[in-house]
């Protein structure tokens, strides 16, 4: 009997996704849980595993197709240990004698065990024990995302290479990339779900708020005193690196209790004042700008910060993160200085009301206590929606933020 694949159930949210690309052709041979094709949505790239090893058929749909819920993709005719395993659920089947590649694709079937292909070539690149990576799929399977929260939970200088190579490699985009041509020549690409998404929350920000931006200054020598003094340390408790982010999440986050305003929405004719800090931080990838939202952020310890955010970061890249993750938020912070910012108006994240940026951080003269010294320096911004947010609430805010950084213990003893 023929198994039919479908589209996976989308979340409430998303109503339809876009068909990218194939990863097997009629009459290629597929492995059980085998990625066959890239659903794109506006938030979240999907992958359609094959339900049963076999040889894929027939292809419903091409690519750049629209596609629901439960549309038909393709059809899978199983292999005959696959075959029988169905028909046992009736009545006993008559075993047929296995063909030389049905015997070859049940001993790589049980080789693999509970790792999908993509797992497994992530396992295999970073040298890890598949038994030591719970999976979270039917029946224990290990999925490719399985892999990379392993990899962010251990973190080492080795297992980041090896995760950063995992990852470097993103989904196939939704058109191809423009290349460079002879001549006066135009070429039109269109975009991708993503990137029309992005463009749509953009006009949508700049077209219903009131738009300002004030600005700062931080010195981040205390942070990085603090970090050089117990980085080593933190690395090996927790096994990830101590960065900027957790500090500068925390500092956001003791700025939001003081200032509720920044940490609200407007919605009709109301204000809803958010009671949580779920923090936001944007990740950039291939396919576009996405940000992941750390839940509870005030609850976190400065590990657990870390932690999540390489987590997303490497899950975000490889095209695996859910579109739960990304939903939802109350402020976000974005860091346009790892790419060498050294000043930006960052535009807010409807229907958030404030976005923090962070710029590249740069040593400049300054005068402290009278005296001209050279201190790591960086320019921090803050847009926001002047209907609900005043001048004086933005600019007492970007001051908590100075003083929580310039003074680290303010994170420690909450003042």
């Amino acid at each position: 009997m023929t198994i039919e694949v479908h589209v996976p159930q989308l979340p409430e949210s998303v109503a339809d996704a876009t068909l990218v690309s194939w990863h097997k052709q009629p009459g290629d041979r597929v492995a059980r849980d085998e990625n066959l094709v890239d659903l794109e949505t506006d938030k979240v790239v999907l992958e359609v595993p094959a339900p049963a090893a076999g040889i894929l058929t027939e292809i419903k749909l091409g690519n750049g197709t629209t596609v629901t819920s439960g549309q038909l993709l393709a059809v899978i005719e199983p292999l005959a240990a696959d075959a029988s395993a169905v028909a046992g659920e009736g009545r006993p089947a008559a075993a047929a004698a296995p063909s030389a590649a049905a015997t070859a694709a049940a001993a790589a079937d049980g080789a693999s065990a509970k790792l999908s292909p993509a797992a497994k070539r992530v396992v295999e690149e970073n040298k890890l024990d598949p038994a030591a990576v719970a999976g979270s799929g039917r029946d224990g399977r290990v999925s490719k995302s399985d892999v990379l929260n392993h990899l962010a939970d251990k973190q080492t200088p080795a297992s980041a290479k090896g995760a950063a190579a995992a990852v470097a490699t993103p989904p196939a985009p939704a058109a191809p990339a423009p290349v460079a041509r002879s001549g006066r020549g135009d070429q039109r690409v269109p975009m991708t779900r993503l990137r029309a998404r992005i463009a749509e929350r953009m006009v949508q920000a700049q077209s219903t708020q009131a738009l300002l931006t004030s600005f700062n200054e931080v010195d981040l020598k205390a942070v990085n005193d603090l970090r050089a003094r117990y980085k080593d340390a933190f690395e090996k408790k927790y096994g990830v690196k101590l960065g900027f982010m957790s500090f500068f999440t925390k500092a956001c986050v003791e700025a939001l209790k003081k200032f509720p305003a920044v940490n609200a929405s407007v919605d009709g004719n109301d204000i809803v004042y958010h009671e949580y800090f779920d923090v936001g931080v944007a990740v950039s990838t291939d396919r576009g700008l996405i940000v992941p939202v750390l839940r509870d952020a005030d609850r976190q310890s400065f590990a657990d910060i870390e932690k999540s955010i390489a987590a997303y970061a490497a899950r975000a890249r490889a095209g695996s993160i859910t579109i739960e993750e990304l939903t939802g938020g109350s402020f976000t912070i974005t860091n346009g200085g790892v790419f060498g910012s050294l000043l930006s108006t960052p535009i807010v994240n409807s229907p958030q009301s404030a976005i923090l940026g962070m710029h590249k951080i740069q040593d400049r003269p300054v005068v402290v206590d009278g005296q001209i010294v050279i201190r790591p320096m960086m320019y921090l911004a803050l847009t926001y929606d002047h209907r609900i947010i005043d001048g004086r609430e933005a600019v007492q805010f970007l001051v908590t933020v100075k003083q929580s950084l310039e003074d680290p213990a303010r994170l420690v003893l909450g003042v």
